[in-house]
């Protein structure tokens, strides 16, 4: 009919699609005290998740649009009886029991036809921890946490039927949350998450605490990056052996100081000598890969470190690792992947 239009999912309740979802700010240890509610820190994307009628729009924590790459959560919520609702949560893929980091990353640059085959074999779903806006209630971000938890959960109860989306765990027992993290860096999780009880969702602040579990692992130099554009050396690349022998590049680590690079440069290029990795090499897919990934210098697996990790994901580490020190009484061969393996 003429002069009708779509309706946008943010226009019934004044909450913009670049609406930044609450963040965190990093610490050592759980906050103590009461007024805290702690949740597991999810191995996914972060969603902000919008309906108005059959409109329903994902977004990440960029502010970027998700739906395109997660199809069937788009039709999940769509088939949702409740009308009008903004949701907070992570996307999640769950392959052979537990969550996949890789397999959601496969889903971000492929066609839609490869999106569409993926979404029918590995389907994502949403785990949802927070609302800022409810059916009958409306607006919640000036709501405490308390009551935003509260119609959350009667919005689960009544609307959650089918596995699409699934309720985060919660608790405000500081006990239950530090066993969470002490489980957390192998699979579904990654830390803890703590949220004010009594405050109103803070859009784009770091309100919330999150808390990491930290781990090391004793790593072989398999290989180096010169600095880009520079003679010393900018980044370690670390392996470790496999039960067939093989040294793995599992991940590097970055965290050498500007006095210690022009002799560790030469240290290193003393010990230059193909192949470095065994097994599986730097320039295959990894999240951090670049156009430089192939560009990188094999060592004899000499020289053993010590590095601090948070998560690893794949037989690799997830992020850049902490350099702790050297340990010249470490053998290479003492460097397995059972350090890091999933248990």
């Amino acid at each position: 009919m003429a002069g009708t239009r779509k309706t946008s999912p943010q226009e019934p309740f004044g909450i913009p699609l670049a609406t930044a979802p609450m963040e965190a700010r990093s610490a050592e240890t759980l906050p103590e005290g009461q007024g805290w509610l702690y949740e597991p820190k999810w191995d996914g994307f972060r969603c902000l998740a919008f309906k108005a009628g059959d409109e329903v729009e994902l977004r990440a924590k960029s502010g970027k649009p998700l739906g395109r790459y997660f199809p069937e959560v788009v039709a999940f919520l769509r088939s949702l009886e409740a009308d009008h609702f903004v949701l907070d949560g992570e996307l999640v893929i769950e392959i052979d029991g537990r969550l996949s980091f890789d397999a959601l990353q496969m889903r971000l640059h492929p066609a839609e036809s490869r999106i569409r085959k993926l979404a029918a074999a590995t389907p994502a779903r949403l785990i949802l921890f927070d609302m800022l806006y409810a059916p009958g209630a409306g607006a919640l971000l000036a709501r405490s946490l308390v009551e935003r938890r509260a119609e959350l959960e009667s919005f689960a109860s009544a609307f959650l039927k089918t596995p699409g989306a699934t309720l985060s765990s919660s608790t405000e027992d500081r006990d239950e949350a530090e066993r969470w993290l002490g489980e957390a860096g192998q699979g579904a999780t990654d830390g803890v998450v703590a949220k004010r009880l009594d405050e109103g969702y803070a859009s784009g602040e770091r309100t919330m605490v999150k808390v990491k579990r930290l781990r090391t692992a004793d790593c072989v130099i398999g290989g180096f990056r010169y600095e880009s554009g520079g003679p010393l050396v900018g980044s370690l690349l670390l392996g470790l052996y496999d039960d067939e022998g093989r040294l793995n590049h599992v991940g590097f680590t970055s965290t050498i100081s500007n006095a210690e690079r022009p002799e560790l440069t030469r240290r290193l290029e003393a010990l230059r000598e193909p192949p470095g990795f065994t097994g599986r090499a730097p320039g295959g897919p990894s999240r951090w890969s670049t156009e430089r990934s192939a560009d990188w210098q094999p060592l004899r697996p000499e020289l053993v470190v010590e590095v601090r990790f948070d998560h690893v994901t794949g037989d690799r580490f997830r992020h850049g690792t902490k350099l702790l020190r050297w340990r010249p009484d470490k053998s290479p061969r003492q460097c397995g992947m059972e350090q890091i393996s999933s248990s």
